[in-house]
């Protein structure tokens, strides 16, 4: 007999206050939910969970990407890769925060009932390593940004001290993302229209801009694999944050699709223009050229603050996953310092080798969960007992495992896009799979 998430009159909801112990002297409950469903009396609007995905998303790496890749290409060429690469996001994103939205479950918690404990625990460490990873490339470009504005020698105090302030909304919760997110958001959309501004006007318009040709130097297929992998890791863990929304199905995949669409294919715009009109792919550098340091400073911190601290929220979930706590807590703080020592080596510098590897093993985990979500459980919550799974669930496993195979050999070959091509084998064969065999995993429940 499967188990349902407790009604919104059971005492669970004495978790949603912070810090409080409950009534028999036990720890307190993280009122994020890290290891459980979220109760309908914690969801929250729709717009909260349309702000916090845009904050995630005006993200400084994005645009960094999106320079080296359009220096590739004529601009028009470009933009239409653009566009494409933020689609393909938009639609993935959006199912996966469906399901999400309808279980109540984090993107971490979802694999365990798909894969099974044990591919639980995978998905808990790839996710939540790539996050670790992303971490330490945001901090390291926030130390090079404020370290050059300066004109300081050194860069790891900045890490330092920017590493742990980022991570305090992430500790505070969901509201303490979405705060921040209402700050950065405003601040760079005035950077960046700063900065097209300039642009235009040093390269003679938008004619000027169009007429630039591109060195050729890469194939559509990986341009394409780069621009979506700037957010394929934490865009499959959108979980985190759409559980919490109560809007309907349609509702919850439009809005989240056209902020991913909106907010990823201008990140990509803005660094092509920038790339296109003064020959800097690397937006920070471009920034500090354009004498924009001082302004830049402000706006890019608040920026990558809203990245990071959705990227330590990511971590701290998985690791909530992968041991079995309760609390996100320790592994926000466990994350974070491992994410400073790395920035500290220098890891921003190997972004492109890094987005690369994130494109082939994530996007295969989005398809598996994507095709069992929409056949198996025929778009519902399948109710299933998140403590009493298998070690594994050979068609979850088996279809991961295509799609990861298909998308490596892509990606060894040089064929297409391994990240695309990993989310369509991985889903087909999860729909497949699951019209046979879904009447095991439904829920005893209409």
């Amino acid at each position: 007999m499967t188990t349902l998430a407790p009604p919104p009159s059971q005492p669970v909801r004495q978790a949603q206050v912070t810090g409080a112990s409950r009534a028999d002297g036990s720890p307190p409950v993280d009122r994020d939910y890290p290891a459980t469903r979220v109760p309908r009396s914690a969801r929250r609007p729709t717009l909260s969970l349309v702000i916090v995905i845009a904050g995630f998303f005006f993200y400084t790496p994005t645009m960094v990407t999106g320079g080296g890749v359009a220096a590739s290409f004529a601009f028009g060429p470009y933009l239409g890769l653009a566009v494409t690469a933020a689609a393909i996001l938009a639609v993935y994103i959006g199912l996966l925060a469906v399901a999400s939205s309808r279980t109540g479950l984090t993107t971490v918690l979802l694999s365990r009932l798909v894969l099974g404990r044990w591919g639980g625990k995978w998905a808990s460490i790839i996710l939540g390593g790539t996050q670790i990873g992303w971490y330490a490339i945001t901090v390291g470009i926030l130390g090079n940004l404020v370290s050059a504005a300066f004109g300081w020698s050194v860069a790891w105090p900045v890490v330092i001290v920017g590493g742990i302030l980022m991570a305090t909304t992430a500790y505070l919760g969901f509201k303490g993302i979405e705060v921040i997110s209402w700050i950065s958001i405003p601040l760079m959309l005035l950077l960046c229209g700063i900065v097209l501004a300039q642009s235009l006007d040093h390269i003679g318009g938008w004619d000027g801009l169009l007429a630039v040709e591109g060195s050729g130097e890469m194939s559509a297929g990986l341009a394409i694999t780069l621009m979506v992998g700037t957010f394929v890791s934490g865009g499959t863990q959108i979980g985190n944050w759409s559980r919490f929304d109560r809007g309907t199905p349609a509702r919850v995949f439009t809005l989240t699709a056209l902020a991913v669409i909106v907010v990823q294919f201008g990140m990509l715009f803005f660094g092509g223009v920038g790339a296109a009109a003064y020959g800097e792919p690397d937006f920070v550098n471009l920034l500090m050229s354009m004498g924009l340091a001082g302004a830049a400073v402000l706006l890019l911190v608040a920026n990558l603050w809203t990245t990071n601290d959705n990227a330590a929220y990511a971590f701290g979930v998985a690791g909530a996953e992968l041991f079995e706590r309760k609390s996100k807590s320790p592994f926000i703080i466990a994350g974070v310092a491992i994410g400073i020592v790395l920035a500290l080596t220098g890891v921003a510098d190997a972004m492109t080798g890094f987005l690369v590897l994130v494109g082939v093993v994530i996007p295969p985990l989005g398809g598996v969960l994507i095709g069992t979500f929409l056949t198996a459980w025929r778009g519902r919550d399948p109710g299933l007992d998140l403590e009493d799974q298998p070690r594994l669930k050979v068609p979850g496993v088996a279809s991961y495992l295509a799609g990861a195979a298909v998308a490596v050999l892509c990606n060894l070959l040089s064929w297409g896009s391994p990240a695309i091509v990993g989310i369509i084998v991985a889903t087909a064969c999860a729909a497949a799979l699951g019209w046979t065999g879904r009447t095991r995993d439904l829920a005893s429940h209409a």
